[in-house]
């Protein structure tokens, strides 16, 4: 019963959350990254080198000439083209995740510009006795000093 409260606990935490929102977020978006470099980045690609389909361009290991259709299949190659489509759809994931990171950034350095801008004092020290006072006092409230107009402030 305790590692099951445990279990919740854990389960239930915001940052588990928004862990698993951003796994499940992020297998979307590579589905749909790796749709736009096979389906719209690739083909003009392969039409502008001559009808090329990337993930058909392989080396085989072994000489295929004495090999039927259905053993080229599954004789021993190194599919490079499929490697370039890979490479490929990591290459645009990493630099939309660049550029997510460089929004947020920029959004953090402005909060963080807002932040720190100094807030107008509202306090100032007595010049008799140096205890702090209201900015707009005219009688210090622990000495009982005059004090001058607050516009010398």
């Amino acid at each position: 019963m305790k590692m099951l409260q445990e279990f919740k606990e854990f389960a239930v935490k915001g940052n588990v959350v928004d862990l698993a929102v951003g796994v499940i977020i992020g297998g979307a978006f590579g589905k749909i990254v790796t749709s736009l470099v096979n389906d719209v980045i690739m083909p003009p690609i392969g039409a502008l080198l001559g009808e090329v389909n990337f993930k058909d361009l392989k080396f085989y290991l072994v000489d295929i000439s004495t090999l039927s259709d259905a053993d080229k299949e599954t004789a021993a190659a190194i599919k490079y083209g499929q490697f370039i489509n890979v490479v490929l759809d990591f290459m645009i994931v990493a630099f939309c995740i660049f550029m997510l990171v460089k929004v947020l950034n920029s959004l953090r350095r402005k909060k963080e510009d807002k932040d720190e801008t100094p807030a107008e004092p509202t306090e100032k020290e007595c010049p008799y006795c140096l205890s702090q006072i209201p900015i707009k006092a005219t009688r210090c409230k622990h000495c009982t000093s005059q004090l001058e107009a607050a516009a010398d402030v």
